[in-house]
């Protein structure tokens, strides 16, 4: 885990790191796999980031925001944003007249979306 790490003690800061994402993911029922996973891409994106890795991608080191500032930010979006429902529902709390005949595009133009 800390090969490529700086000798300036941050690998014992990515170790500890490590072990709080993965044991926070395990607690909210992902697998130990998964949670291994979760752990070692966010710690690896986190050196990248800082100057500790020896390579890093630009999706690592061009995001503005670090993984634990953007605190899950991104998730449940997917590819194609949110689903109708989520839309629907967005538009039912705003009172959005004619939300029950909309598409999803519409429902998204009528949200400012």
């Amino acid at each position: 885990m800390a090969a490529g790490a700086s000798p300036s003690g941050s690998s014992r800061k990515r170790e500890r790191q490590y072990e709080h994402i993965k044991e926070s993911a395990e607690e909210r029922g992902a697998s130990e796999g998964r949670a291994k996973e979760m752990a070692a891409r966010t710690v690896n994106k986190e050196r990248a980031r800082s100057g500790e890795a020896k390579s890093s991608s630009k999706t690592s080191t061009g995001d503005s925001k670090s993984a634990s500032q953007r605190g899950g930010e991104r998730s449940h979006r997917g590819a194609q944003g949110p689903t109708k429902d989520q839309l629907y529902e967005e538009a039912k709390k705003k009172n959005i007249d004619g939300r029950s005949n909309m598409n999803k595009q519409q429902l998204r133009q009528a949200l400012g979306r």
